[in-house]
């Protein structure tokens, strides 16, 4: 008999599918597929079938598989694929992977790296991405990733991520999935939904394929295949592919079908003494193992599909010798085998054994072996690290001990949530609420919620959290204390200010109170005041400041008479954002107070959220975002989706001022995506606001407006983001259209908007922008620039820029050139990073310098107009040419060319053929050669050398040499 089918049988439309994938990937247009169906409904095989004809292609291959319990390996099955690349001696350390290849050491234990260092599932899949791309540019690659169910939440981000980014790649994703609830199959189907993967939906095969199928493995036609047995396999399969093989395997090796000269005959009973048709052919390998390989095996069914030798030999009481041989056995009957790399682990070959086993047991048979495995994994490791925490907690349940499964699974779902692991966290500690659900342990199950709640909200999961909330009432009738129920609500309020919902959360605030009336805590006082003190500031109003201010002062020296770290940091990290009104150096005291304390009492959450604020006050004062990137790797070690995401707006924000349009427009997107499908409405507000601001300093109102109606659509009224959504993107897109009056009418709606409702944000342009555009229209003199001036806002690198420039032009007026000169330098060096506010701001104040004797006003005008110009701004770039033509100075076109013009020629005047003889004279060459190489007459040449000394300020041919030899170096 053979041993692999020649062809596959009813799975012609597949096949073709897959071949359109592998071609397609070939011409750069990759996609993910998968292979979803039922456990031995044939997925494997035709996986394998695509590896054929991928080698066939000449593509690479890469393959790996997930695991289900036990010590879980991470990334298994990315891991397993990609270090089969390093087997084959091909160089890969030259492959273009840039600053990704640190981030592979996750992945790659050869390439070395922090592989404990957290790392974004995007930035790892983006990693992984470039990789495949860089093995397989020239031939494609097939990635093959087998039994996605099994695979971990952070495996299964990384895959969501390559499916989403495959279209241009010369890459096939290929995964195989089970037709049972999972997240893989979740992924599947919204890859499907979006058009960005296939999905290749595997049924049961027809009564004819069936018979095609076992003719195939016999090697004839179906005409010579028994009827009899052609019905049996029929009857017993179920149209499976798997049991199709087994089932005529077991006929062949138990003698009833034979093969002779005339073909092959039936000869015995073709009838198992099986119990059901789906676990025949497993089990007639079992009973051939006897009754003690049977039952050995049985017991390491109920452990799991992976099992270690060490607890099955304590449940069946085994010796070496004994279980050694049985496992032998298994293996060479091929129903396990080792599962490397794990020592001392096999696994079934199909999850399909482990099904067909339990048909072999009574519920209370494998309750009681659960309850035996438990109590081994127990005992042979009391502190149940890693991953035996959880398969215990899985054992127990199985048991039906729903208490210390839910006690277990809560644990581990604690441990998962301390080692930064948020989506294994959520897995873990939902199973465990469930569990304790049903048991009706109301006081653990409170526990549970306490943790799962806040991890909900960090992983952006804001419909589930909400959902459980709605649990509460339920608890409310139980035993629980009152303090409890509290500290449940304020669990409730604190994920509705992550989602920005502050009315739900100042409504569970109330609720909290409300308990906490009939039996005071000072201790559960504390942790509702900090609750409600965030809730305070994001709550409209004209006193929110204060009000929050003082819940946070309150719950601070609460928190600190009880010893509540936590809380602690809380409070500090709220009043260390208010502080930043009156001093930066106060509130980053504050601040370093609260990531000291995390760190002592190892609180990685409150240390990520410490670190992410320090972040934002250095990018305030000096623009730097160093800080933040490193605040956010630690968000992204911890897990939390939500803080990522803030900073990630920062980040487009940060984009846009800088004038880097094109990264901001890309990064936007990517991030309002991804926000917006969280429902994460603060993070969604900034977003759409970077993204009206990036519009703006584009003058393009168009856009602008779109990106503030859908601002509008998530609540933005009121909002802490509004005044920037005037102050940077209004008040500069009438700037852009040189409309001053339309820019000032904006920033007196953001004074108005900040009366009625304080925000922490201080860019909107009030201790900025609006400074110098007050100065400039005399609304605004020396005392109103030297008070803003003093403000811890106005010393924002952002805001300092306009403030200076705004003391340059008070210096112009009261007679002083010289100090306004360097008031304006000063400002100039300010403004260094910001390139469309330091030539805005030139053009802004150029024709008031010429006015008042100071500065160098034509320069910068040329300097502005050259820089609108580029931009396509055409208001802006007319406005300053024609400035230029009320100072007398004469206007050059854009000349092909005129780009390459360093800026402090162009900003002299050089036209480009000037620059292109400038360029020439470090070589001291006559003019007739100078005419020469640029095709010109020398008279010609000797009129620009002439114009270049007057402009540059050289009187004689050598200096102006000199002056040019150090643009040559």
């Amino acid at each position: 008999m053979r041993s692999h089918v020649p062809h596959i049988v009813g799975r012609d439309p597949q096949l073709r599918e897959l071949a359109r994938a592998l071609d397609d990937a070939c011409a750069q247009r990759g996609r993910g597929v998968f292979l979803v169906g039922e456990a031995g409904i044939g997925k494997t095989r035709l996986a394998a079938e695509a590896v054929g004809m991928a080698v066939d292609h000449g593509m690479r291959v890469l393959r790996g598989r997930s695991t289900t319990t036990g010590p879980a390996v991470p990334f298994r099955p990315l891991t397993e694929a990609l270090m089969s690349l390093f087997r084959g001696g091909e160089p890969l350390d030259d492959l273009p992977l840039g600053p990704y290849r640190p981030v592979l050491g996750r992945l790659v234990p050869d390439w070395g790296g922090d592989v404990q260092a957290g790392s974004s599932m995007i930035v790892l899949g983006e990693a992984v991405l470039r990789l495949l791309i860089a093995t397989g540019r020239d031939r494609g690659t097939l990635l093959l990733l087998e039994d996605l169910h099994d695979a971990d939440p952070e495996t299964l981000a990384v895959v969501e991520y390559l499916v989403d980014n495959l279209d241009q790649a010369p890459v096939v994703l290929l995964a195989t999935i089970r037709t049972e609830p999972c997240d893989a199959l979740d992924l599947a189907e919204s890859a499907r939904r979006r058009r960005v993967g296939t999905t290749l939906d595997l049924a049961s095969l027809t009564r004819a394929e069936v018979f095609a199928l076992a003719a195939s493995q016999l090697g004839t036609d179906t005409r010579g295949v028994p009827p009899a047995v052609l019905e049996r396999l029929w009857e017993d399969s179920a149209g499976s592919p798997l049991l199709v093989e087994e089932r005529l395997q077991s006929m062949v090796a138990g003698g009833s079908l034979v093969n002779g000269d005339d073909g092959w005959k039936v000869v015995g009973d073709l009838r198992g003494d099986v119990s059901t048709s789906t676990a025949k052919g497993l089990l007639q390998r079992v009973d051939r193992l006897g009754p003690q390989g049977r039952n050995l095996f049985s017991a390491a069914a109920v452990i799991g599909r992976r099992f270690p030798l060490t607890v099955l030999q304590d449940v069946t009481g085994a010796d070496d010798r004994e279980l050694l041989s049985h496992l032998h056995a298994g293996v060479a009957s091929r129903l396990v085998v080792p599962d490397e790399p794990a020592p001392d682990w096999y696994a079934f070959r199909h999850p399909l054994a482990v099904e067909a086993l339990f048909t072999q047991l009574t519920p209370g048979r494998r309750a009681e072996l659960a309850g035996r495995a438990a109590a081994a994994v127990q005992a042979l490791h009391p502190d149940l690290e890693g991953d035996w925490c959880q398969l215990a907690a899985g054992l127990r349940s199985e048991e039906g001990d729903v208490t210390e499964a839910g006690r277990l699974f809560a644990e581990a779902g604690r441990r998962a949530l301390a080692a930064g692991a948020i989506s294994s966290a959520v897995t873990l500690l939902s199973r465990a609420e469930r569990l304790l659900a049903d048991s009706g342990e109301a006081t653990r199950r409170a526990e549970v919620l306490e943790t799962l709640l806040p991890a909900l909200a960090e992983t952006g999961d804001f419909g589930r959290a909400f959902g459980l909330a709605r649990e509460l009432n339920a608890l409310a009738g139980t035993d629980l204390t009152v303090h409890r129920l509290a500290a449940l609500h304020t669990r409730l309020a604190k994920v509705a200010h992550t989602a920005g919902r502050w009315e739900d959360g100042n409504r569970a605030i109330a609720q909290a109170r409300a308990l906490l009336r009939r039996d005071p805590d000072e201790r559960a006082t504390a942790l509702v005041d900090v609750a409600a003190a965030y809730l305070a500031l994001d709550t409209p109003g004209p006193d929110c400041t204060q009000q929050a201010e003082k819940l946070a002062r309150s719950a601070l020296q609460a928190a600190e008479r009880h010893a509540l770290p936590a809380t602690v940091c809380q409070a500090w990290e709220l009043l260390a954002t208010l502080a930043r009104e009156r001093d930066f150096d106060e509130s980053t005291a504050l601040l370093e107070s609260a990531l000291l304390t995390a760190e002592q009492h190892r609180l990685p959450l409150r240390r990520m959220y410490a670190l992410t604020r320090i972040g934002g006050n250095n990018w305030l004062t000096d623009g730097s975002t160093a800080p933040l990137l490193t605040a956010r790797e630690e968000a992204l070690r911890v897990g939390s989706a939500t803080i990522v995401h803030t900073i990630d707006g920062i980040l487009v924000l940060d984009a846009v001022l800088r004038g880097d349009f094109d990264a901001a427009r890309r990064a936007g997107e990517e991030c309002l995506a991804v926000v917006q499908r969280l429902r994460l409405a603060p993070a969604s507000r900034y977003v759409l606001m970077a993204q009206a601001a990036l519009a703006a300093h584009r003058g393009d109102r168009p856009a602008m407006e779109r990106a503030l109606a859908a601002f509008a659509e998530w609540e933005g009224a009121g909002s802490q983001e509004e005044p920037l959504t005037l102050g940077l993107a209004r008040a500069f897109c009438s700037l852009m259209e040189e409309d001053r009056p339309g820019a000032v009418r904006a920033l007196r709606d953001v004074a108005a908007l900040e009366h009625a409702n304080p925000s922490t944000y201080y860019l909107s342009g009030r201790y900025g922008i609006g400074v110098l555009l007050d100065v400039l229209s005399g609304d605004a003199g020396r005392p109103a620039q030297e008070e803003i001036a003093a403000t811890a806002p106005g010393r924002m690198r952002w805001n300092r820029q306009f403030v200076l420039f705004a003391d340059a032009v008070l210096l112009g007026r009261e007679g002083r050139p010289a100090e306004a000169g360097e008031a304006a330098a000063e400002a100039l060096r300010a403004a260094e990073p910001y390139p469309t506010a330091l030539h805005l701001a030139l053009r802004l104040l150029s024709e008031d310098a010429h006015a008042n004797g100071w500065g160098e006003p034509v320069a910068w005008l040329r300097r502005a107009e050259h820089h609108f110009h580029q931009a396509s701004v055409p208001a802006v770039t007319n406005a300053c040419r024609a400035a230029l033509r009320r100072l007398g100075a004469p206007v050059h076109q854009h000349r092909t060319g005129s780009s390459r013009i360093p800026e402090e020629l162009r900003a002299l005047g050089v036209t480009v053929r000037e620059y292109e003889v400038f360029q020439l004279l470090p070589e001291r060459l006559g003019n007739k050669e100078i005419a020469d190489r640029l095709y010109i007459s020398p008279r010609t040449v000797e009129k620009h050398i002439a114009s270049l000394g007057t402009k540059t300020g050289r009187s004689n041919r050598a200096a102006l040499c000199e002056f040019s030899v150090s643009f040559a170096s």
